[in-house]
């Protein structure tokens, strides 16, 4: 049986398993959280480095690929470094396919028209394949990175714009901690709080996309009628998107046993039932996904 585990600086309450049959074999996939704790992360890549297929790093990105250049986090390298006999995949070598690709499923699959939608995207180096194929499909873009990413209440609406801010900021971002830039799976709950002061962004969007804790962040409590495209969801976040009237739920990856995984976990698991050493070509990622049967998963949140 192939073993596939995602390390993840996030909540342990988000952990799950399952197993699955791929290719006509079985393959483990799990979970651990840390609950944030860096250190416990490096020692579970150590204790199980050699012993599994594949691992998947949750929670925190190793690089940026945006604007046709690479930036590596200055806090993910004790990760690379902590593990030398098991492959490590961030989720970030097939964002770019999988993503990207949703978008395509969206039109062709779904038969949605998305040209003329006004979309807000969270942060579109951190989700690029996803936001350039929105700005292809048509889509009227907002990109709030500056926001959502360093606390700039600052929009990007232009393509030229938002490659002057990658190609500048980026290389200063990744030097950052991880913490101020990306906020930790603990800190969102299934309860909008109070009415967020960048409520009218949501407002003024058909559609919201990117990572989930950026989604959420920001959500004000009246969203009827919008459509999300994501990708880690449980059950209760998508009861809780229900229960503010989102109408369309989109995830990247296939939800398994009522969760939807991260794109670490299921570029881990193509990168193991592969018997690969490193990540693999973006095409080659999409025709695995194909042969398996993996593809977006969408709920129609509104209509049972």
């Amino acid at each position: 049986m192939k073993q596939v585990v995602s390390i993840s600086i996030g909540s342990s309450k988000r952990d799950h398993s399952v197993e699955l049959e791929l290719f006509g074999e079985k393959v483990h996939i799990w979970r651990e959280g840390t609950d944030g704790d860096m250190d416990d992360a490096v020692r579970r890549l150590r204790e199980y480095d050699g012993k599994v297929d594949a691992f998947g790093m949750g929670g925190i990105d190793l690089f940026l690929n945006a604007a046709g250049r690479t930036y590596w986090f200055r806090d993910a390298t004790r990760y690379r470094d902590a593990v030398t006999a098991t492959p490590l995949l961030d989720g970030s070598g097939l964002k770019g396919a999988v993503e990207g690709d949703v978008v395509r499923f969206m039109q062709e699959d779904l038969k949605l028209h998305l040209a003329g939608k006004r979309v807000l995207v969270t942060s579109a180096v951190d989700r690029w394949g996803m936001a350039m194929g929105l700005r292809d499909a048509g889509c009227e873009m907002v990109y709030a990175d500056m926001l959502f990413a360093l606390g700039i209440p600052i929009m990007i609406r232009s393509y030229p714009a938002l490659v002057r801010f990658v190609h500048i900021l980026a290389p200063l971002a990744v030097q950052l901690p991880f913490k101020f830039l990306y906020p930790s799976e603990a800190d969102h709950t299934t309860e909008v709080e109070h009415e967020s002061k960048h409520a009218q962004l949501y407002r003024d969007a058909d559609i919201i996309a990117g990572d989930y804790k950026y989604v959420r962040k920001y959500m004000p409590a009246d969203m009827a009628g919008k459509w999300i495209i994501t990708n880690t969801t449980t059950a209760e976040d998508v009861e809780f998107l229900r229960s503010v009237g989102v109408e369309l739920l989109v995830t990247s990856t296939p939800r398994l046993e009522g969760r939807s995984f991260g794109t670490n976990v299921i570029e881990a698991t193509l990168v193991a039932v592969e018997g690969a050493h490193s990540a693999l070509d973006p095409a080659r990622y999409l025709e695995l996904l194909k042969a398996v049967g993996f593809a977006p998963d969408v709920l129609w949140l509104q209509r049972g």
